[in-house]
């Protein structure tokens, strides 16, 4: 079957269509992205603004046209922070069904984290033990860890690296001030972290997903994407402090022109490799591998496990057709 998902996260709209069935590795056959930044549209008493809104009503029909155009049975769309976190986020998830007609549902932090667990198991798989999973987006970082497909414990905190970079910087690049004074508030967020992800025993394997994890990994050396996803990429703590030195002193601009970085998200790679820092001092992490699969993957692999919808039902499951999106399937 040809499966379409639609991740509204807080700095883009990414569909991803891919081919597969149960049992079989999927296939992605079309990618497509959107830049909305709807993290930074946000009002200042917690609203998403209408013309975010209105851009993302316009991204997610764009994305619909797109799922029927290539023949995708089925369109799963979740939204993550800056969704779930706008005071408004009721209001908009109507206007976008109402327009769209999909049904754009608001997955919880933990079920991101959950998701994007269960994908990197699937990628590594059992012979990886006890894996420790680490994934920071552009609002918050999630954390994730256990020895099954569903982990002992998953976290989110706000501390994604848009949001730090929006919070803690007010200089470009950051002052030697904010970043000795963000260094100090990301240790105090994350005090008491380790017993709490460590409570059930230490992991055998620590993996870390995400755009900025790639980043990081690619500027300290890690193999370019153009390798392909199975070649292996890790991230130390010793080349992240040696990268920070080096890309704190610069400005978005220029870390935009450095092969490896999106220019899209290079205003935010300094907040990003703080809290990539900080949460593997917190947990005692001295090296990262780098894991290609992640939330989209988690939520194909998902509605994968329960083909048999009429009797499982799946949240976030709709028909697609000539005719448009039909209504969502909902998990019994």
């Amino acid at each position: 079957m040809r499966l379409g998902v639609l991740d509204v996260g807080s700095n883009t709209t990414h569909l991803l269509v891919v081919d597969a069935h149960r049992g079989g590795h999927p296939t992605p056959t079309h990618s497509e992205k959107t830049m909305l930044r709807l993290a930074e549209r946000i009002t200042p008493d917690g609203e998403l603004s209408q013309d975010g809104a209105e851009d993302l009503v316009a991204a997610v029909a764009a994305a619909r046209d797109s799922a029927i155009r290539l023949g995708c049975s089925e369109l799963m769309a979740f939204a993550t922070s800056a969704v779930r976190e706008a005071t408004n986020a009721a209001d908009v998830l109507r206007q976008v069904y109402e327009r769209t007609g999909v049904d754009l549902e608001v997955l919880s932090g933990a079920d991101e984290a959950r998701l994007t667990f269960l994908a990197v198991r699937r990628w590594f798989g059992w012979s990886a033990g006890r894996l420790l999973v680490l994934d920071i987006g552009g609002g918050s970082l999630e954390m994730a860890i256990g020895v099954d497909e569903v982990p002992d414990t998953a976290l989110s905190l706000p501390l994604g690296a848009g949001r730090v970079t929006r919070t803690r910087f007010s200089n470009d690049p950051p002052s030697r001030s904010e970043l000795v004074d963000t260094c100090a508030w990301l240790d105090e967020q994350l005090s008491g972290v380790r017993e709490q992800v460590m409570a059930n025993g230490a992991p055998d394997h620590a993996v870390a997903t995400s755009k900025t994890f790639r980043s990081l990994a690619r500027l300290t050396g890690a193999a370019p994407s153009a390798a392909g996803p199975r070649v292996r990429r890790t991230l130390t703590d010793t080349a992240l402090s040696q990268l920070i030195a080096f890309i704190s002193r610069m400005t978005a601009a220029d870390l935009a022109e450095i092969d490896g970085v999106s220019p899209s998200r290079a205003h935010q790679l300094v907040g990003g490799a703080l809290v990539a820092q900080a949460t593997m001092r917190a947990l005692g992490v001295s090296e990262l591998t780098l894991c290609p699969w992640a939330l989209r993957e988690g939520v194909i692999l998902r509605r994968l496990d329960h083909t048999d919808l009429d009797a499982h039902g799946e949240v976030w499951s709709q028909q697609v057709g000539p005719s448009g999106v039909g209504p969502a399937r909902r998990r019994a």
